[in-house]
């Protein structure tokens, strides 16, 4: 296991560019992970794990081909996103999405949220509930932060996820896919009165909601019913509300 001791070392510069630089990430084809539970999930998924920089002992097995690198927990502390660092760092090659169809089953589609933080959350509970997919805008939160990635809490490894633009969004409703979005206005349909689980259900961005544009492409809207006291909900919860509802209708399908 070789050893590196400089912030210099080209594997250092590369970590740190994967965990603060989203063009870095798309250009390279990897994403930066912390943390030996995260690196189990990874391999459990068979995610490419292409190599690891630890200050610790790495005693899992991996592939002959990802490279395990030895450092001293300050080098690992000076690379981290984290305030309190784990001993542990690795990359993964970004994941290649089979092509997928949209006019069956529940997807979700996340219109500029842009907290990662609701974004890996909002992963985590559509991987805990079945959801298909999620689609994002491109105003998104990018999937490969390192706070999405933890919020995710490993569901980044499993749950597919795809970026669309409104063109390829206006193609696939032109193709019949239907979309709902989650909306405040009252008169809109209350979430216990969804007719329907074959729809590609929209969560708006945190401040603002849906686009216009956005909003365009859904014959159908919903809200949630919450008190007159409140006027929002945080878009992750809204979204754990709507993903328990559309799971419990996927669930009373497959029981008939």
């Amino acid at each position: 296991m070789e050893k590196i001791s400089s912030k210099n070392n080209p594997l250092a510069i590369h970590y740190r560019k994967l965990g603060t630089s989203s063009n870095y990430r798309e250009k390279s084809g990897e994403f930066l992970c912390e943390g030996e539970k995260l690196l189990l999930d990874a391999l459990d998924s068979d995610i490419e794990v292409s190599s690891i920089l630890t200050a610790s002992h790495v005693e899992v097995p991996l592939s002959v081909d990802t490279k395990v690198y030895y450092c001293e927990q300050k080098l690992i502390d000076s690379i981290s996103t984290l305030t309190t660092a784990q001993e542990t760092l690795f990359a993964c090659k970004s994941r290649t999405m089979e092509p997928r169809n949209f006019l069956t089953g529940v997807h979700l589609l996340l219109d500029e949220v842009q907290d990662p933080g609701n974004v890996g959350t909002i992963m985590r509970t559509a991987n805990a509930f079945g959801i298909e997919s999620i689609i994002l805008t491109k105003g998104c939160a990018d999937p490969y932060n390192p706070k999405t990635i933890r919020a995710s809490m490993g569901a980044i490894f499993r749950q597919d996820f795809y970026v669309k633009s409104f063109e390829e969004l206006q193609d696939m409703e032109s193709s019949g896919a239907t979309f709902l979005g989650a909306v405040l206005e009252d008169t809109n349909m209350n979430i216990g009165e969804i007719g329907g689980f074959e729809s590609i259900i929209v969560i708006g961005n945190e401040s603002r909601g849906i686009s216009s544009e956005i909003l365009s492409l859904c014959k159908k809207r919903v809200n949630i019913p919450i008190s007159p006291s409140s006027d929002s909900l945080n878009a992750a919860i809204a979204a754990a509300i709507i993903i328990w509802e559309a799971a419990g209708r996927i669930g009373n399908r497959e029981e008939e």
